[in-house]
């Protein structure tokens, strides 16, 4: 069922917008994580963390999960659907696995973040976690990049599902020319 034009436009601003969001809130958190690790400030150091945290929570997850949702949404209420196309298929699969990522790399933000607010942390503190949050902030901006290509580019190809459902889409039109064809005649 494909959404009328306002709709459409809504849902796809609502996407665009949080996906944008979730991809500019991901280079912030890299920044901090950067700041975090390699900061000889203490002060600046725990600010990272800490801000890092909340901006996690508050602003990453729920931009993922709009992302997905509208996402979704999109894909459902147009005539691109969910499962007729490889580029939808593999940005939904990059969606939902950067979403469950995400909230696993927040409880490692999360613990920093404790640490941090309790102690000064050495260079060497949680030096894994902390470049774990580097690799990981880093590793989902080149995946979001990926998606965001995958959405201008919408490279060819449907998968056999999106095959049957064109054929049988374009045998209804078929059947629906020949009819109008012999209610003229």
């Amino acid at each position: 069922m494909a959404m009328t034009p306002l709709p459409r436009k809504v849902a796809l601003t609502a996407h665009v917008t949080s996906s944008v969001g979730w991809l500019g809130t991901v280079a912030a958190f890299l920044a901090l994580a950067i700041a975090g690790l390699t900061s000889q400030d203490a002060q600046t150091v725990r600010g990272a963390y800490l801000a890092m945290e909340v901006t996690g929570w508050f602003v990453l997850v729920p931009l993922s999960l709009a992302s997905l949702l509208t996402g979704l949404i999109q894909a459902l209420g147009t005539t691109w659907g969910l499962f007729r196309h490889y580029w939808v298929v593999f940005k939904l699969l990059i969606t939902v696995i950067a979403t469950v990522l995400l909230l696993v790399h927040m409880q490692v933000a999360s613990h920093v973040a404790g640490v941090a607010a309790e102690t000064s942390l050495s260079s060497s503190d949680l030096a894994g976690m902390r470049i774990q949050l580097v690799a990981d902030a880093g590793a989902a901006l080149l995946v979001l990049l990926v998606a965001a290509v995958l959405s201008v580019f919408k490279p060819r190809g449907m998968t056999r599902y999106g095959q049957r459902k064109h054929h049988e889409q374009r045998a209804r039109q078929a059947e629906q020319r020949e009819q109008h064809t012999a209610s003229v005649s």
